[in-house]
């Protein structure tokens, strides 16, 4: 994805931060004082990690690093699958906190917001109202139900996920209903939150990040517009 942002002439400056099984995070290369768009890539070395309060932590960490040398207010956000949950547990825990930077835009990749297949969801199981509430709900979702009530004002969403046209209604690790129980937790508190659907073979949990397609959504929502 980074390597298509590059192509696509938005950016020049790609850099990584290492964060280790303590949460440690070290930044590898450095952002030129003009840079345009920089991007961050975020490598967690423990990516299994399960418990979504120290994943939020370990971003404010990222975050953190990244304010003590370059000075700046806002920032975009995007996350694949349990990137999802260490971006939005991070808004969770710390939207109270003023020192860090606004969150102008999020990108939900892959999200399973209320569930993952074969672990506490599969396909069928979640029902969604016409409001997006989902039906029923797990321990995750049901901590980010405070959303509805704390999510930043200022910050414009966007919720990819993918449909492999299989019949199950999902990307073979996160039904739909999954990711889009989204919806509920945002919409009238964010600035604004849209929806794209990515259907087919490439539309697979582990495929999204490799999809011409969601590059192109991604592009144009961070940059283009």
């Amino acid at each position: 994805m980074t390597e298509a942002a590059k192509e696509a002439g938005v950016t020049r400056t790609i850099v990584r931060i290492n964060v280790s099984p303590n949460g440690y995070a070290k930044m590898i290369g450095s952002i030129p004082k003009k840079a345009k768009n920089p991007i961050v890539e975020v490598n967690y070395d423990d990516n299994k990690m399960l418990n979504y309060h120290t994943a939020g932590l370990w971003a404010k960490n990222v975050i953190e690093v990244l304010q003590k040398d370059y000075k700046f207010k806002k920032v975009n956000l995007v996350g694949h699958s349990m990137g999802n949950m260490a971006i939005n547990y991070y808004i969770l825990d710390n939207y109270s906190n003023k020192k860090l930077p606004k969150i102008n835009k999020v990108v939900d990749i892959a999200g399973h917001f209320d569930g993952i297949i074969d672990e506490d969801d599969e396909p069928g199981r979640i029902s969604l109202d016409k409001n997006g509430k989902p039906t029923p709900m797990n321990q995750y979702y049901q901590e980010l139900l405070k959303f509805r009530k704390v999510y930043p004002t200022n910050t414009r969403v966007l919720n990819i996920f993918g449909d492999k046209n299989d019949g199950t209604h999902s990307d073979g690790a996160v039904t739909n209903a999954s990711s889009q129980s989204l919806r509920y937790l945002v919409s009238g508190r964010a600035k604004s939150y849209q929806e794209k659907k990515i259907v087919g073979k490439m539309a697979a949990h582990s495929k999204l990040h490799e999809n011409k397609q969601v590059d192109k959504i991604l592009i144009n929502f961070l940059w283009k517009k």
